[in-house]
This record gives C-alpha cells, structure tokens and sequence, in this order.
C-alpha cells in the first residue's frame, strides 16, 4: 500500500519546525510502524537528503523510546500498544499519517521526533532508590507479602517510562509515571522504610520539572501502552498526604 507522511522536521530545539511532507510506496502491512520509517529514510538517504530522526531501542514494546504521536494520540491510539508494536495493517491503502514528537514543555524537541526525556530521570534520582540493602536473593518464603500487594507493584513496574502519558494529558502532567515508580518502590516491604520521603521527593522533583498538574481526564491511562491504572494516581495521592501530615 501507498501513504502520504506529514512528518515534523525541526534541525534542533531552536530552530522553527515544520510538517513535511514525504511518500511511503509499497508498504507492506505486516511492517511495524517503525520499521516503515526505516524503508522511508533508506528513501531520503539514497537521495541524498537527511533522514529522519526518531527513537528506538528495543523494538518489542520493553525499553519505551519509541515516542511518537501519531495521527494526534500518542503510540497511535491502539490499546496496550507502542509505537514500535503498531503495524501497518492498521492503515488503508492512501492514507494520510501525521507524525509528531511528545509535546510538553518538560519534554524540549533535541531534533526531529526526538524530545529530551531527561526530566524523567531526575524524577526516579530524587527517589526512586531503595537504601536499605537487600543482599542476594532470598527465599521466596523469607518475607511474607500479601499476593495482592505483589501484583499491585508488579502491575506499577510495568511502566516503561516512555511518556505518553504526560504527550497525552492536556496539561502534560507526569503523574502517572510517578504514581506508578512511586507505588512499585513503596508497597514491596524493601522500600517501605522511606517511603514517606520518596513520595515527597519525587513530586516536589515533578513540580520543579514544569510538568502540569493532574485534572483525571483518564487519558494518561488510555495511551499507556503498559495500561497502568489511575489507580495509582489514588493510591500516590494518598500517601502524599499522609507523609505531607507527618512531616517526613
């Protein structure tokens, strides 16, 4: 099948961007959406012409460096998918696919599709550790944990910090992300010891990055290619609070 590709180019964060236009000849629908990207630059790069620049790593929906926002919702609005995981049978014949970085003042433009997702990293610094050491592994049975509280944090660690959610959100809140590193270090027994200080670390971190605040339109989760709840937006909030009222 044949596509028309409006693509945002921009040579680096100062400088003014622009959609530009580009063909996509024969694709094949069992490429993912990447890989068409790679057929599109081999194109641009015969010709003579720069190729265009975006992230990837993984390619398997692990690392999430794939950050696009396509037709105007992050990873290409398939439930549960990243962008590398999108394929082309998704897509008719014709159509016209608009591609465009994550937007959000936190997140500046380095270069064509790629955004600076840095901020991410001074977030889970701030807090995101556990101190107390745990030595080698231990018996599964040394410490007891409630098996709803095991699949609660597992089900937080599945964020791969890719940032759709704060693409998505209409205030470019990055509450989920932290919800979500918050909730998957605090409820395992490990990182309980300073949790109270993690939480009130990782959001003042938040709010000093210039992400926006959380008005729960629910569309960080509807993009979220891990599907991580709001839930742990709740159960973050909550435990602000309370370390909020002790002072920690």
């Amino acid at each position: 099948m044949n596509l028309t590709l409006k693509v945002w180019r921009q040579k680096s964060g100062s400088s003014r961007g622009q959609f530009v236009e580009y063909q996509a000849k024969d694709v094949i629908p069992d490429m993912s959406f990447l890989e068409m990207l790679d057929v599109v630059n081999e194109g641009l790069i015969s010709g003579g012409e720069d190729p265009i620049v975006f992230d990837s790593d993984c390619r398997e929906g692990i690392c999430g460096m794939c950050s696009l926002v396509i037709n105007g919702i992050a990873h290409g609005g398939h439930r549960g998918t990243a962008t590398c995981q999108l394929h082309m049978r998704h897509f008719n014949d014709g159509d016209t696919i608009t591609i465009e970085p994550w937007r959000a003042k936190a997140f500046p433009i380095i270069k064509d599709l790629v955004v600076d997702r840095s901020a991410f990293d001074r977030i889970i610094q701030a807090g995101g550790f556990v101190s107390v050491s745990t030595g080698g592994a231990p018996d599964g049975n040394a410490i007891p944990i409630p098996k709803e509280a095991q699949e609660l944090s597992m089900d937080a660690a599945a964020c791969i910090g890719c940032g759709a959610c704060v693409a998505a959100c209409k205030n470019a809140s990055a509450m989920l992300f932290v919800a979500a590193k918050v909730s998957h270090l605090g409820l395992l027994p490990q990182g309980k010891v300073e949790k109270d200080r993690r939480v009130l670390r990782m959001v003042a971190a938040m709010d000093h990055e210039g992400f926006g605040g959380c008005t729960v339109t629910g569309s960080c989760e509807a993009v979220c290619p891990k599907e991580i709840s709001l839930d742990f937006i709740g159960l973050m909030n909550r435990e602000y609070l309370g370390a909020s009222l002790k002072g920690s």
